[in-house]
């Protein structure tokens, strides 16, 4: 969500006047995350977030803006998409596909507890099962194919210890495809700051656009590595179990699931070692941008390793 396309306050009053919006009153481009330019759009009818997809494949962007259309129409609380006058959800600004969604209500909690934990796991699960309804399907961009290609790019930029632990951990997950595991839609990104809560209550969950259709275990394990860790990259086993007690008690989970469950999580933290690598490697030009430390995943990477025996202790069935 960083901003790599500025837009002046004419060209957005222009734009809006495909949508009944109203009339502009303010806008402010948010300074987070790396793959789309935001901004926070306020109108004289509501509150809005404008997005412009800077490297998206044009042809993948209904899937993404159709399925938070979906899950909105079936009680999860994410963003609403906004049709245009003529019925389009995608209108060009800027060269750029965009699309405005609702702006929910709420602000990220970035030292989350079990009972936040508790929330999102019973909100994943309920994502999961409503996506089995979802009608289009997108297979994982960032999956194992993505994750060699990525990893001879940036395989040059790093020291020996480093590059002895991504050639294993290729190696490992290659031994793995777990083609039985329960699968469908995930958010594949939800990190602390895509949840909103107000108080102590979810109130919403955003940033869709890595959403795609995979394991929904490797969703769960992707959400625990952000989610349920402590300061030095380990398992907090309370918040771990809350997340996946939740999680279990609306869709419980299948025994080879349980098996997996390690590798998933390794795999997991893989997934964005070497999507921050090449970030952090490989910027592109942008007005307001923040490449995230890849070290972080790394450290999460190896302590996973370190300790699967607990890991597999961590389940709440």
């Amino acid at each position: 969500m960083s901003v790599y396309t500025t837009v002046t306050p004419e060209e957005l009053k222009a734009w809006l006047t495909q949508y009944s919006l109203g009339t502009l009153i303010e806008f402010q481009g948010i300074a987070a995350g790396i793959e789309n330019t935001n901004y926070f759009v306020t109108t004289s009818h509501g509150r809005y977030v404008l997005t412009l997809f800077e490297r998206m494949a044009e042809a993948s962007l209904p899937f993404y803006i159709h399925l938070m259309a979906h899950l909105a129409s079936h009680g999860i609380p994410c963003p609403q998409p906004i049709a245009s006058l003529d019925n389009r959800y995608l209108n060009p600004l800027k060269g750029k596909p965009a699309c405005i969604v609702t702006r929910l209500d709420g602000a990220p909690d970035m030292q989350p507890g079990p009972d936040h934990c508790a929330q999102v796991g019973e909100m994943l699960a309920d994502l999961h099962l409503a996506g089995k309804s979802y009608g289009i399907s997108l297979a994982n961009p960032r999956g194992p194919h993505w994750w060699r290609k990525t990893a001879r790019a940036v395989m040059p930029k790093l020291d020996s210890a480093a590059q002895a632990l991504l050639t294993e951990e290729l190696r490992f997950q290659a031994l793995y495809r777990f083609e039985d595991l329960p699968r469908g839609v995930i958010h594949a990104d939800l990190f602390r700051d895509n949840v909103l809560f107000e108080g102590a209550r979810l109130s919403g969950v955003i940033d869709f656009y890595f959403a795609c259709n995979d394991a929904w275990l490797y969703d769960l394990a992707i959400t625990v590595n952000d989610w349920c860790l402590t300061e030095d990259c380990t398992v907090d086993a309370a918040r771990v179990q809350a997340m996946l007690g939740s999680y279990s008690a609306r869709r419980p989970l299948t025994a080879i699931e349980k098996g997996a469950w390690p590798v998933m999580l390794r795999a997991a933290a893989l997934r964005f070692w070497l999507s921050r690598l090449y970030d952090l490697h490989f910027p592109r030009p942008g007005e307001v941008t923040h490449a995230k430390d890849p070290r972080h995943f790394q450290r999460v990477l190896e302590n996973h390793i370190r300790q699967e025996a607990e890991l597999r202790r961590h389940w709440v069935v």
